[in-house]
């Protein structure tokens, strides 16, 4: 009997074909709404991991990934916590003392006073997005978003079965959303929200005071709910920016503790909605997320006390970006949308020939420097244009600039 058995299992009989009974479900598919477009700026790095696996010398201008780590007193206060072994889950709308720390920023900031409760920490910015969508918006709502802009704007409401309304921006506006272009997009087919990042996701671009207020007051005269992605701030070089809640309660802020804190990897960030949405939020957070993770709510409390460490990692980005305006119409992109913060450069690539994702796969091959097609950011436009990032360190990013020399001189 156990030779039987042991033969059987060596060298089982190959199984007869199966006919599915009518009533037995088909295959498991993806849902339509699933059906986003990649993030090409995820997917360079993930073909850059795999050159520099390969023991390749890679540069990456892809990705806003800051070259410095978080804050010293952010890693010791981590490291504390894990010392003491006291990880696990907080209330869903973060730790208690975190959001009055929070608080506490805004006001010596931007002088501005938020309460506390209005306040929900998220596992970085994209949660933020999520809730904020959700909370928000009714199925089919269409959300109005700049052209160029961050694209998981649109792949985050297309896969909750909303309609991102891209409007598009150009150099006649400075390449922000004006009020003027809200309005008339508005007109034309009704709106139910917008989404305004400033600085702007990719070219860095940032809206001016008053003509943000304009914005603020077209979405609130048109019952438009208004989301101001302000994840960039703290990263700006000529204009300060901004706060929406310097100008009204009515909004909801998103802020990530990824860009000027150099925190990417910790995915923690926070909101700040409006009272009568706090217990929606909440609720929400309770579903999907539970909460953040503890530990990376220690580090990020601990990080607010950081900024003198984060101004001193802000000159690099401010040399960097010198370094870009020079050496960029170089190598003949001369034309740049405006940085007024962030570390991108957005810059028309026609004079290299004007197909940003075959040129991006050619210069990470030739030249093992990593960039990102504008295709990402804009769908109509985005194949003249092309994001370097400079979040990297400067001698890095001065010889990529090295092997782009060389590899036009090739081509």
């Amino acid at each position: 009997m156990v030779g039987e058995r042991i033969r059987r299992l060596m060298n089982p009989m190959k199984p007869e074909p199966r006919t599915l009974h009518p009533n037995v479900m088909p295959p498991v598919g993806p849902s339509s709404r699933s059906a986003v477009d990649p993030f090409i700026a995820m997917e360079v790095v993930a073909a850059t991991n795999a050159m520099i696996d390969a023991g390749e010398d890679v540069i990456s201008m892809a990705v806003g990934q800051p070259g410095a780590p978080a804050p010293a007193c952010a890693r010791q206060a981590a490291a504390a916590a894990l010392e003491a072994g006291d990880i696990g889950y907080t209330n869903a709308t973060g730790i208690s003392s975190l959001r009055r720390r929070l608080a506490r920023y805004y006001e010596e900031r931007y002088r501005v006073s938020v309460d506390p409760q209005r306040i929900v920490v998220t596992t970085g910015s994209s949660a933020g997005f999520l809730l904020a969508f959700l909370c928000l918006f009714e199925t089919g709502d269409r959300v109005a978003i700049p052209s160029p802009g961050y694209p998981a704007y649109r792949n985050i409401l297309k896969a909750l079965s909303l309609v991102p309304v891209e409007i598009e921006t150009n150099d006649e506006t400075g390449w922000v959303l004006s009020a003027d272009a809200l309005s008339a997009a508005h007109r034309r087919n009704r709106l139910a929200g917008v989404l305004v990042a400033n600085p702007n996701n990719p070219n860095g671009t940032m809206i001016a005071p008053e003509p943000f207020a304009d914005l603020l007051q077209t979405a609130r005269d048109n019952a438009l709910r208004f989301i101001s992605d302000e994840i960039y701030h703290g990263l700006t070089y000529q204009v300060a920016e901004t706060t929406a809640l310097s100008l009204t309660d009515d909004a909801v802020v998103i802020n990530s503790f990824s860009k000027y804190f150099c925190m990417t990897g910790w995915r923690i960030g926070w909101m700040v909605v409006p009272e009568g949405l706090v217990k929606t939020v909440d609720r929400l957070q309770q579903n999907l997320f539970i909460c953040a993770p503890q530990i990376s709510q220690v580090a990020a409390q601990a990080a607010l006390d950081g900024t003198a460490e984060m101004e001193a990692v802000k000159q690099g980005y401010v040399k960097n970006r010198e370094l870009f305006l020079e050496r960029l119409p170089r190598l003949g992109i001369e034309h740049i949308q405006p940085i007024d913060g962030a570390f991108y450069a957005y810059g028309d690539i026609s004079p290299w020939g004007g197909d940003s994702m075959a040129l991006s796969r050619e210069i990470l091959k030739s030249a093992k420097v990593a960039t990102t097609p504008g295709l990402d950011f804009d769908a109509a436009r985005g194949g003249s244009w092309m994001r370097f990032s400079f979040a990297g360190e400067t001698e890095r990013m001065k010889q990529g600039f090295d092997r782009l020399d060389a590899w036009l001189k090739t081509r």
